[in-house]
């Protein structure tokens, strides 16, 4: 029963946060992040890690040094992996919006990318196959630069319809096996639908939640990490 609960509460939230996500898409406004200083002079980090997606990557609601970008860097560094994680997530962005910056990130010099995205695309009812389209280019973007990707994948709730909720849901493991990329089945793993990890609007993560999802996108960024390093070799 509590599971039930649980996932009406992150139902509850995605209906709410439709009527956000629209307000937050409307202002939403080009962003530019400075260039990292350590990339071409050879005495930074080993690497970079770049994560991109929306508010859910980009930590809406916690503090900058709370969302997961920021957590699986420090996890990183304690464990002896020299890498750096650039927060590029961008709350409100649809796969569209994503597609359109993909430019941008590569001036990051990614040596990894985290992606993330299509969460915005499921509130305002997108096709699947245009979310799916976006997700080709920009994962065989960042592939065709040389960059090591793990896809997270997302999920809607019921309440968008079950030919809805399984065609999005399909449009991920399909993107990550036609491109070999690295999978991630869903970012909110163990997460989503928990009132206790998640801030009042039942969606986005809280301080806790976070530590969560980091902790669950580590070991697949170890792999990308021993990808990245192949690569070198």
């Amino acid at each position: 029963m509590r599971k039930e609960a649980s996932m009406r509460d992150f139902a509850n939230g995605f209906s709410c946060c439709l009527a956000l996500g629209m307000i937050v898409l409307t202002g939403m406004t080009a962003m530019v992040f400075p260039p990292l200083a350590w990339a071409d002079d050879g005495n930074g980090p080993e690497g970079a890690i770049v994560a991109v997606g929306n508010s859910l990557t980009e930590g809406l609601g916690v503090g900058p040094h709370e969302a997961y970008p920021a957590r699986l860097e420090a996890k990183l560094r304690k464990a002896g992996y020299d890498y750096k994680v650039v927060n590029a997530g961008v709350s409100g962005e649809t796969s569209g919006g994503l597609k359109s910056r993909v430019e941008w990130v590569l001036k990051l010099k990614p040596d990894i990318v985290v992606v993330c995205t299509g969460a915005n695309d499921g509130l305002r009812g997108l096709d699947p196959a245009l979310t799916e389209k976006n997700l080709h280019a920009i994962v065989e973007a960042f592939s065709d630069y040389g960059a090591v990707v793990v896809l997270a994948g997302m999920r809607m709730v019921g309440n968008m319809g079950e030919a809805y909720t399984e065609a999005f849901e399909k449009i991920y493991p399909s993107v990550a096996r036609k491109h070999s990329v690295l999978f991630m089945p869903f970012l909110l793993k163990d997460v989503a639908g928990e009132p206790g990890l998640n801030q009042e609007d039942a969606i986005h993560p809280n301080a806790r939640g976070y530590e969560i999802v980091a902790e669950n996108v580590y070991p697949y960024v170890l792999k990308a990490i021993e990808r990245h390093r192949s690569s070198k070799s």
